[in-house]
């Protein structure tokens, strides 16, 4: 009998079903063996050997690996193919005690039955460069995180946590906070000109040039300027001065990686980056269909372009029986990969049978899992499809008014030609149609329109711009992406607006500046990437992951024990008009691991505390006797509910109105940027009014 060792209960199931009968899968139910909880469980004297332990979770999993491998032949390890996977892998290796002839080591991308096949047939051994990567990695961030949190307790709040990823994540969360705070908005006007000929519909042209000088953006300043051209164009003719058309070209964008994947299903599916992962994860490993357990997706932890040739033939001919020659390459299109540490040997995310579409699964997914296969099914089968083909008409409109003054008007309009990939993959264009006009030909003025504008701040992050913010600055890897955002949340240093961006938290502010100021490499964007580049090296075998880590460890430590004598302890103490219930003593507002709160000023003799109460002005539609009041959930998630729970339940997720529903008279509240009905049968909603300064 032969052991196939897997980490994931429902991949060894899917697994289970493409070996025979000489074959039994196990799940080691993740990681086997790991760093101890409590306690540093690293040996800095002896060149950073870690202290590995069996979970208390693991133990029930471990013995039964123990006892099976024992009656086994051989122990086949097929974790996943990524650096994470090759270090279960050699946990495993280690607690059952295994030869180099008591085991093979196998990878595959896709859990399907000729996959697992072919990698049966080129067994290998455990790659120790990937392993010491690992290592090295989960080493350095126990380094920092154990040495530099117990600073951030003594020098701010208890129970705070500090990071290796994580505080340089927060840092640009601060960082563009504060960008948006010092913002100064310039003024800026635009001018269009609204035009018409005989028997046409009404058409809208931009202002561009004044005589022979173009207009930028912000080039008229005010409304003295822009009424001055207005004045100027008093009694003008409109008449066409030149027409040009023609074909553009639009291409399709890649098949997903673990960033981009997370970034198209925040932007359309609104999901989060842990959401996504744990569907994808569903999809890898397996969802019951006719047959049983399938693949349905590629390995989704990937930095990589790459694209079988076997792949790329299947979609090929899916592509030309199902839509046609015209939609279809003569030759598959191959996508460079951009990240300097890509693992070129993955794929990208793809679907493990081009020929499995959506629509025809849909009564086997839930809602969820249908909605991300569907993503990543379109946009794959997309990237091997013709260009669309879009007709570009611009339209210049010279208009020469008093003191003959010239002034040039543009229209610009563009139609679908040829939908070609967008055929499955639609985007948000939308087409502008403009009438058939000729050159000198004279247009009907309608109306003259000025529009006052102001310059806007940079937006704040949202899960999906910050995940690409992360890959540029070649912060973190495709498997950190997820887990970082989910703890900076967890830990009290952001929340989220009411349109899902990051908003820095009191505490975040405060930690932020200490780091930048006493661990500025720590805090450092471009330290942060040259330490992944450094766990690159050690992957490829061109770094020793031991020096590299005294290289951090030593400069670190000794920073850490420096500060920690000379940084003073920040007070942060407000006064408030408030009494404690129970001793009388005046109340303070002090900062918490989760922000501002209320406490005794007698603290540590009186210990009493209280939440500070953010209330929406808002009657509460139940009870008509509380306010309705901004509270957090355990995990940090702001919800709105009665002040005067719990005698009355009543709570809402989102942001309620003084206003009450034309259509139902329920309160109607904020979500992102519509105004809609709290009551879930009424399908009232409208936009938001945004003030056009």
């Amino acid at each position: 009998m032969k052991l196939v060792i897997v980490e994931s209960p429902t991949k060894a199931k899917t697994i289970s079903r493409y070996l025979g009968k000489g074959y039994q899968v196990l799940s080691s139910y993740g990681h086997i063996r790991d760093l101890p909880i409590k306690g540093l469980g690293i040996d800095v004297k002896k060149d950073f050997e870690p202290e590995y332990v069996i979970p208390e979770k693991a133990k029930k999993a471990a013995k039964a690996l123990k006892d099976t491998a024992k009656k086994a032949d051989l122990v086949i390890l097929a974790t996943d193919g990524d650096r994470e996977g090759e270090a279960i892998a050699w946990h495993i290796l280690h607690i059952l005690k295994l030869s180099e002839s008591d085991y093979e080591r196998i990878i595959f991308h896709e859990i399907t039955k000729k996959a697992i096949e072919k990698a049966l047939k080129k067994p290998r051994k455990i790659d120790l460069k990937l392993v010491d990567a690992q290592q090295a990695r989960r080493i350095l961030d126990r380094l920092v995180g154990y040495k530099l949190s117990p600073f951030l307790w003594k020098k701010v709040v208890r129970g705070l946590s500090a990071g290796r990823v994580q505080s340089v994540t927060v840092r640009l969360i601060v960082d563009r906070e504060r960008e948006i705070e010092a913002f100064k908005p310039d003024e800026y006007w635009s001018i269009e000109a609204q035009l018409k000929k005989d028997g046409e519909d009404e058409f809208i042209a931009q202002l561009v040039k004044e005589g022979a000088k173009s207009i930028p953006k912000l080039g008229i300043k005010d409304k003295k300027g822009a009424d001055q051209i207005i004045e100027n164009l008093k009694d003008a003719q409109y008449k066409i001065a030149d027409i040009r058309s023609k074909e553009i070209q639009r291409h399709p964008n890649p098949p997903f990686t673990t960033s981009t994947l997370q970034q198209e299903a925040a932007r359309k599916l609104g999901y989060s980056s842990q959401q996504t992962m744990r569907i994808a994860q569903q999809l890898y490993e397996g969802v019951g269909l006719s047959k049983g357990s399938t693949g349905l997706i590629t390995y989704h932890r990937t930095d990589s372009l790459n694209i079988s040739g076997e792949a790329l033939k299947k979609a090929h001919d899916f592509i030309q029986e199902t839509f046609g020659s015209k939609y279809s390459l003569p030759t598959p299109r191959v996508f460079k990969t951009k990240s300097k540490g890509a693992q070129e040997a993955h794929e990208a995310i793809r679907p493990t049978r081009p020929g499995r579409e959506p629509d025809k699964i849909k009564g086997k997914l839930d809602r969820r899992q249908f909605r991300l296969y569907d993503l990543i099914w379109k946009r794959f089968m997309a990237s091997q499809m013709t260009p669309s083909v879009l007709d570009s008409t611009s339209i210049d409109i010279e208009a020469k008014g008093k003191l003959k003054k010239s002034y040039l008007f543009r229209a610009t309009g563009s139609v679908i030609k040829f939908d070609g990939f967008l055929k499955v993959y639609p985007s948000k264009f939308k087409e502008n149609l403009l009438p058939k006009l000729t050159k000198n030909e004279i247009l009907e003025l309608i109306k003259l329109l000025s529009e006052q504008h102001f310059t806007k701040p940079p937006a704040r992050y949202t899960e999906a711009s910050l995940i690409k913010t992360l890959e540029e600055y070649g912060i973190g890897r495709p498997s950190t992406y997820a887990p970082t955002i989910n703890t900076i949340q967890k830990r009290g240093y952001t929340e989220k607006d009411d349109q899902k961006r990051f908003v820095p938290t009191e505490v975040a502010l405060t930690v932020t500046d200490l780091l930048k100021e006493n661990f500025s490499q720590i805090v450092d964007v471009e330290f942060t990437a040259t330490i992944e580049e450094d766990l690159d090296e050690i992957a490829r075998g061109k770094k020793d992951w031991q020096k590299t880590i005294k290289e951090f460890y030593e400069p670190f430590i000794a920073n850490v024990k420096e500060k920690t004598k000379t940084v003073e302890k920040i007070k942060f103490e407000e006064k408030t008009d408030k009494k404690c219930p129970k001793c009388k003593a005046p109340m303070v507002i002090k900062l918490g691991r989760f922000g501002k709160f209320y406490s005794c000023s007698k603290f540590p003799e009186c210990k009493h505390s209280a939440p500070i109460i953010n209330s929406t002005d808002v009657k509460c539609p139940e009870c008509k006797k509380g306010d309705i009041i901004e509270r957090k959930t355990r995990k940090g998630k702001t919800f709105y509910s009665c002040s005067k729970y719990p005698k009355c339940k009543y709570a809402l997720w989102d942001k309620p109105l003084d206003e009450k529903c034309p259509k139902c008279k329920s309160l109607l509240v904020e979500k992102g940027r519509q105004i809609k009905c709290s009551n879930k049968e009424c399908d009232f909603k409208k936009e938001k009014e945004v003030s056009k300064s």
